[in-house]
């Protein structure tokens, strides 16, 4: 082996100046929503329990370090003998890091006390911009993403998809409290002088795998997974019985490993038993402040081996049987009840379509929040209602959250779902029923659903996804077919977008409105909104609402509803109508009134969607 360099850099001294390109062999960038949000949620959390408002930013020159792990880069001379740095581990984590700053660039540009972050992320060269981290099918991308301009992911790789996708996930994931505030160039400080990585260089290839097969498969294969399996089968006296357990572990994992390859990730196992212990052991959170230690949620997210064998009385394992049956009984039965909202999560599953429109919402932290009130003694229709009552829970408490401005970010919500979490906990179902109803009736106070809600940058995507429903619910509860899940697809040749009923023309509307301004607020308004395709959205842009209403007609009921023919010979939506009240109607032009008549619709669905009645009735059809 030849020479290895191993150093500690920040994040500016990791990016200034250096290029990084992959290798031929590497896979596609693959991070999910959930990875991006927890990335987001440990950068600000660990920055927030140091700042303060009162510092001025020379005091994060005192803030604590955060350690963001490796990579390994392989130097060598490509065939023009330039020298080249390739990751050989660590694309995931690089390309990410670099969507960050992508993102704090965008933020950052209108301010007078930003701190430049472009040279982290491109140099120029003889008139010529080149990216740090380049890799050339991505470049356009990159550049669109930089410029703040849209870009066409149709017919690209899945690489670009994922770009796109987690660029959007960390405005999603972003703390309001730093972003648009006071705290934002604080955190881009910290972020490039007090984030560490560990920069391993090898000058040969085969050192450089070298290194990482000695990282991933031998210095790093006891994962907190085998440690945990280590301890509860040594725990187990008898031999037949332990044979018994180590064979459920076996099948459990395999289990989690095979729906890993089927979807190249990675994460199935440890999330499940995070997900778990949470929900069903977890007394404390660290408090957000300088200095606050670690408590049972946080340790239970780092090593959960550590926390189950230092809290086995809490856990209940004392003697060989307590182990035993808790492989035998509660790790079989919660594995199973995991992976079936896994699978929910992806499908619109008869009972459990909540559990998808919350991982729409990218609220990863509904698993803990679903399995907290289930036991294992509970017989299957008790699991499927309980289950059904607290993801339909959450939907409502999320969209009230919305359609009121409120965050729903992994940060914001995670003491909140810790709190529910604790509360749940071991319910009955009539228990459960009751908690949720009474916390329900509280959340229609502080979250109604009364004021118009606007399109704005931050709540595009969550505003999408609340139309997509509109949409969804109107045609399934007029007897048409559901197409929420093609509602919802915001990218690519088959994307919808949310249209608006006035094209961007204040002057044809200067007899309602006397300032642009106050034109462009109405116009934002969830009252003139509706989704269409993609390729029609943009045919339509320009397009008076006289002009539009008649393509409506050709559309989903939601926009057909617009047209007077919708109210002719479509007797499904006519029931609807009259059963429901839903005060729908035509407009033959759309004025400034006409958003509020419009609105009276949307609000009406969601009070249908949202309010008590959705868990009255599923506890009344399971109780």
């Amino acid at each position: 082996m030849q020479e290895i360099q191993g150093k500690t850099r920040t994040v500016r001294e990791l990016l200034s100046g250096a290029k990084y390109g992959i290798d031929y062999y590497q896979r596609e960038y693959k991070w999910q929503t959930k990875q991006m949000a927890e990335l987001v949620s440990d950068l600000t959390g660990a920055f927030l329990e140091d700042y303060q408002e009162a510092h001025q930013r020379a005091d994060v020159a005192n803030y604590g370090h955060y350690f963001l792990g490796s990579i390994v880069i392989s130097q060598r001379k490509n065939e023009q003998q330039i020298s080249e740095r390739l990751i050989v581990d660590g694309q995931q984590r690089m390309t990410s890091l670099t969507l960050l700053l992508l993102y704090l660039h965008s933020q950052q540009k209108d301010r007078d006390d930003a701190e430049p972050v472009e040279e982290l992320i491109f140099s120029k060269k003889f008139g010529t911009k080149s990216f740090n981290l380049n890799v050339p099918e991505r470049n356009d991308c990159m550049e669109a993403l930089f410029d703040g301009k849209g870009y066409d992911t149709a017919d690209q790789s899945e690489s670009v998809h994922n770009l796109i996708g987690r660029f959007n996930d960390i405005g999603d994931a972003f703390p309001q409290d730093i972003s648009g505030t006071k705290a934002l160039p604080y955190f881009v400080d910290w972020l490039l002088e007090k984030v560490h990585l560990v920069e391993i260089t090898a000058y040969a290839d085969a050192d450089a795998y070298t290194i990482f097969e000695t990282m991933n498969d031998r210095g790093l294969s006891l994962s907190n997974t085998d440690m945990l399996k280590g301890y509860l089968l040594a725990s187990i006296t008898d031999a037949t019985k332990r044979a018994e357990a180590n064979k459920e572990i076996k099948q459990w994992l395999m289990t989690f490993a095979k729906r890993d390859n089927d979807r190249d990730t990675k994460e199935t196992e440890a999330d499940f038993f995070k997900a778990w212990l949470r929900a069903k052991y977890a007394g404390d959170i660290r408090e957000r402040k300088k200095g606050a230690k670690p408590e049972d949620f946080d340790l239970i997210g780092t090593e959960y081996h550590r926390w189950v064998r230092t809290n086995h009385e809490l856990v209940g394992l004392n003697i060989s049987e307590d182990f035993n049956r808790w492989v035998k009984q509660d790790l079989r039965f919660f594995a199973r009840v995991y992976l079936e909202l896994l699978e929910a999560c992806e499908s619109l599953k008869p009972g459990l379509e909540s559990v998808r429109f919350n991982a729409d919402h990218g609220f990863t932290q509904q698993f803990q929040v679903l399995l907290a009130p289930l036991l294992p003694t509970d017989d299957e229709a008790t699991v499927k209602a309980k289950l059904r009552l607290t993801a339909d829970y959450l939907d409502c408490w999320l969209n009230r959250r919305l359609w009121n401005f409120k965050s729903i970010d992994y940060s914001t919500l995670q003491y909140a779902t810790f709190l529910l979490t604790k509360e749940l906990r071991n319910l009955s179902l009539e228990a459960l029923r009751e908690k949720l109803i009474a916390r329900l009736t509280s959340d229609e106070t502080e979250f109604p659903l009364e004021d118009q809600p606007s399109l704005i940058n931050w709540n595009a995507k969550s505003l999408h996804r609340q139309l997509a429903r509109f949409t969804h619910w109107v045609e399934e509860q007029s007897g048409q077919p559901g197409r929420y899940l093609e509602y919802i697809v915001r990218s690519g040749k088959n994307a919808y977008e949310i249209e608006h009923l006035w094209a961007n023309h204040f002057e044809r509307h200067a007899d309602e409105f006397a300032h642009a301004q106050e034109f462009a607020s109405y116009r934002n308004r969830i009252g003139g909104l509706v989704l269409l395709p993609k390729k029609i959205n943009a045919s339509l842009n320009d397009k008076t609402f006289a002009d539009k209403v008649a393509h409506y007609q050709k559309e989903n009921l939601l926009a057909r509803s617009l047209h007077s023919a919708c109210y002719e010979h479509n007797p499904g939506f006519l029931q609807l109508m009259a059963r429901t009240g839903l005060p729908f109607k035509s407009f033959n032009e759309f004025k400034k009134d006409s958003f509020d008549e419009r609105y009276a619709a949307y609000q009406s669905i969601a009070k249908q969607l949202w309010s008590l009645s959705r868990l009255q009735e599923v506890s009344n059809a399971a109780v």
